[in-house]
């Protein structure tokens, strides 16, 4: 058959398809032997043998290969020597998240946790992109082509430059998060002026995009009791972090081992030529070399929270 495994695969479930259909009468075995196909031309009809779900399983397969091929066929044009891994499906029950110790705060019992990692042991790992800087159109090509699932944490003193290139990019998938108004240092506020900053943008991103999100990254990582409370009072459930950063050209990593692990949140930013060596696009390469390399895949943060 052509293309190989794929073609296999699939003949092997059709057989198994069809082994399935042929004891599916209730009565025991032989005895019907009317029933059972005899050679020749023009086999007698029987229920489970009809051409409807033969076309149906070689559209499928069809349909299968045809998507393979885009992906390989994206992986190239983006300059990507491996096609991404494809994630699992979402799990049936979200992880409980708990604060990664070390990361909590004093009287913070109900307030959203504070994680680095999802409990999870899907080899996956979460892509999150924050702040809105960089407003570069390759990059939505790039990962509506390569299948590609990120998370955005967006700040409004950036983001309303241009809201459009975010609703597009929501339009595509991606879900916009909270990262204050102004990007400020949170602990250096009052309770007060921390809650303006993100009830604030919880009510840009509401009156632009059409939802009030649930998930929040404070800037810089750094954070106080008060901004989980400040949090909390805005609709905020959860506070993810990350557990490694990349670049055009490296990653940076939070623990000592240097490595990814399941259910990992990885940072980068909005950025372009202007700030780093390199665009958007050569910062996908570089990290997605590095996730597939090591045998993960991206999947979609907000399927696990």
């Amino acid at each position: 058959m052509r293309r190989g495994p794929l073609r296999v695969c699939l003949a092997v479930l059709a057989v198994a398809a069809i082994a399935s259909g042929c004891g599916d009468s209730g009565s025991a075995a032989g005895s019907r032997p009317e029933a059972v196909s005899r050679p020749g031309p023009h086999p007698g009809p029987g229920p489970h043998l009809q051409a409807p779900p033969a076309r149906a399983l070689d559209a499928y397969a069809q349909r299968l290969i045809d998507s393979q091929a885009a992906r390989v066929a994206a992986a190239k044009r983006w300059g990507l020597d491996r096609v991404p891994l494809q994630a699992p499906a979402p799990p049936a029950v979200k992880p409980e998240i708990e604060t990664r110790p070390g990361f909590e705060v004093t009287d913070g019992e109900g307030l959203p946790p504070v994680f680095t990692t999802v409990p999870t042991t899907d080899k996956v790992v979460f892509l999150t992109i924050d702040d809105g800087a960089e407003k570069d159109p390759a990059l939505l090509r790039m990962m509506s082509e390569l299948r590609i699932p990120y998370t955005a944490f967006l700040s409004d003193y950036l983001v309303k430059k241009d809201y459009g290139y975010f609703g597009e990019m929501q339009q595509l998938g991606v879900t916009l998060n909270n990262h204050t108004l102004d990007h400020p240092y949170l602990p250096g506020l009052s309770y007060a002026e921390q809650r303006r900053e993100i009830c604030g943008m919880q009510d840009v991103i509401e009156e632009q995009y059409g939802r009030r999100p649930t998930v929040f990254r404070p800037p810089y990582g750094n954070y106080n009791r008060d901004t989980l409370r400040a949090a909390k009072s805005c609709g905020i459930k959860a506070v993810p972090l990350w557990n490694a950063e990349a670049f055009p050209d490296r990653m940076d990593w939070r623990d000592g081992d240097r490595d990814l692990h399941p259910g990992d949140i990885i940072l980068t930013h909005f950025r372009g030529r202007a700030d780093w060596n390199g665009t958007m696009p050569d910062m996908i390469r570089y990290v997605m070399k590095v996730i597939t390399a090591k045998g993960y895949a991206v999947a979609r943060l907000e399927d696990y929270l």
